[in-house]
């Protein structure tokens, strides 16, 4: 068993893991209360990274780049990404640029610049494995970093851990079955690597980006997208539809009856999940159609079809894939199959662990959210949990989304100077 030793001082706020919402929380209580706030940050990862595989060069985010980090809580933030750009001399190329939506890979390298001005505050290489009651005000975070266990003492946790990455049941990642969200990492094993055929499989915005970046990189690979409907549906961006986007919509949504949350869940998935821009839709279909014409067709789209059997052998996958009208199958072997099944929502109550008895819980056995994000504790307990992520239940689609990220943690900021006077002091 490691070794554990006992950190005595009480922090005001500990946040797990360091990602885009927790890096926004950090610039948040700097802002509304000043250096003096004792917060610190446990990031398993070795230096801040935010889904790195698939920073796919020409992909551009799916939001606005005023929803950044800080600007929908404080315009005047120095943490923009406005700010970013001044301070890199490339605001008025981006201005020239005419352009809402940055590439993929400027707004990580945004995300990196704002995480160096807290590099003080975060511990990397280190992973919340437990959080425990101390008495009625203080919890105990359990924290294994090389090999050690440490205990801090918090008033306020704020678990940020982000998504986990979902493969189809009985599928395993492997040598040649990877999830989208390793692609870069894994082709970058493969220096001169010359593919007969890679599968991608999923229907959504990543499905449809790995297929285009396989695509265009291997000149001689085949590709072959496989997904259940009749082509790729295009995301719902048009303004009214993003309204459920907007800080509004999860006051809406919190206090609507369960009906309307499961009427308001239905009506804006198409925003959101499963589904592409239509820029990349009209260039996928430019490929296939030039191939068409051309003779010769690597872009292959298996359409209303899925994935009956596969098999990971030493020198290719083997799958057989059915086309559902007819129910009729073929055999594919492939040298690699990327699953672009999304993620999931990380269970909150795997970290909760002994504190979990101390939270309440609704019918559905998930728990019970307040307004401003904290888990609902039964009497007695006097200290904080705050949750980024897992609230889709109770706060609504966005809640837990990047377009949210500067408002949600203004919400929090503002709720722990509420109830926790030493926080509330420094401010």
């Amino acid at each position: 068993m490691p070794e554990e030793r006992m950190q005595t001082p009480v922090h005001d706020v500990v946040g797990v893991g360091f990602g885009p919402s927790n890096l926004a929380l950090a610039v948040a209580l700097e802002e509304e209360h000043g250096p003096g706030v004792d917060a610190v940050f446990f990031e398993r990862q070795a230096e801040f990274g935010w889904h790195k595989g698939m920073l796919i060069d020409g992909a551009t985010m799916q939001v606005h780049f005023l929803k950044d980090l800080v600007s929908l809580r404080n315009p005047s933030s120095r943490y923009s990404f406005l700010s970013y750009l001044h301070g890199k001399g490339r605001l008025v190329d981006f201005v020239n640029h005419k352009t809402m939506f940055p590439t993929r890979v400027e707004f990580h390298d945004y995300l990196e610049w704002t995480a160096a001005a807290f590099a003080g505050r975060v511990r990397y290489r280190s992973e919340v494995v437990a959080l425990k009651p101390h008495d009625d005000a203080t919890l105990a975070v359990v924290v294994r970093r090389d090999d050690e266990l440490e205990t801090h003492l918090a008033r306020n946790v704020v678990i940020g851990a982000g998504l986990e990455p979902v493969l189809p049941e009985g599928v395993r990642a492997g040598d040649r079955i990877w999830h989208s969200e390793d692609l870069l990492t894994r082709l970058a094993e493969r220096p001169g690597w010359d593919p007969r055929r890679v599968v991608v499989v999923g229907a959504g915005q990543s499905a449809a980006e790995a297929v285009e970046y396989v695509h265009r990189t291997y000149p001689n690979t085949e590709v072959c997208a496989v997904f259940a409907r009749y082509g790729y549906s295009p995301a719902d961006d048009s303004s009214f539809a993003n309204r459920i986007f907007d800080p509004e919509a999860v006051e809406h949504y919190y206090a609507a009856p369960d009906e309307v949350k499961r009427m308001l869940m239905d009506y804006s998935r198409n925003t959101n999940y499963s589904v592409v821009d239509l820029d990349l839709i009209d260039e996928l279909y430019r490929r296939a159609y030039a191939e068409k014409v051309a003779g010769v067709q690597r872009l292959r789209i298996l359409n209303v079809s899925r994935v009956l059997d596969v098999r990971e052998d030493p020198d290719a996958v083997r799958m057989r894939v059915g086309f559902l009208p007819t129910g009729e199958s073929a055999d594919l072997d492939a040298d690699a199959v990327v699953y672009a099944t999304g993620y999931r929502e990380r269970d909150p109550f795997a970290l909760l662990g002994e504190v979990g008895k101390d939270c309440v819980t609704g019918p559905d056995g998930r728990l019970a959210m307040e307004r401003d994000y904290r888990v609902a504790t039964e009497p007695g307990s006097d200290w904080n949990v705050y949750l980024q992520g897992a609230t889709e239940h109770s706060h609504g689609i966005a809640s837990s989304l990047l377009s949210m990220t500067a408002v949600r943690t203004g919400d929090i900021v503002r709720s722990i100077a509420r109830r926790s006077a030493p926080v509330a002091q420094e401010a």
